[in-house]
């Protein structure tokens, strides 16, 4: 497994992948994160997870983003912000091989801890970020339910 930053020769294959249909509903495509990415470019890291040449997934982590200005500004974190695991790729550890990648980027940066959310709800992915040691925050972020884990 390897990450790979989106280029010109991958990016049409980026925006074609997908997550299972009862997914689509807790993760933004691609296409979205790579808008977002481009807008946030100071703070986004978008990569893409490829096992040997097949691109099984979709990677982004915010990096250094005030949590919630209106707030304390000085409030800044890292975290995963997008995982998108292609629907035929689920259950074969790239999640996992995400998820240490991006903490492995924090941590090299200097960073502590790493945030992540999740859609609240039945067959969502909370159980999966728990299980890889995320704790819950008590804090909500759009409705979301909000994680850390110490690195």
């Amino acid at each position: 497994m390897r990450l790979q930053q989106i280029t010109p020769s991958n990016y049409e294959a980026a925006l074609a992948l997908t997550v299972r249909p009862d997914q689509e509903d807790l993760v933004a495509p691609v296409i979205r994160s790579l808008a977002e990415a481009y807008v946030y470019r100071d703070n986004a890291w978008p990569r893409l997870i490829y096992d040997g040449p097949r691109l099984v997934g979709f990677v982004m982590a915010f990096l250094d983003l005030p949590w919630a200005p209106d707030r304390n500004p000085d409030d800044r974190r890292s975290g995963l912000w997008r995982l998108n695991i292609a629907g035929d790729a689920q259950g074969n550890g790239y999640g996992r091989f995400a998820v240490d990648a991006v903490c492995a980027e924090i941590r090299r940066r200097g960073g502590t801890r790493a945030y992540v959310t999740w859609e609240p709800r039945d067959g969502g992915p909370g159980p999966f970020y728990l299980k890889l040691g995320f704790r819950l925050t008590g804090e909500q972020s759009d409705g979301e339910t909000v994680a850390v884990v110490d690195l």
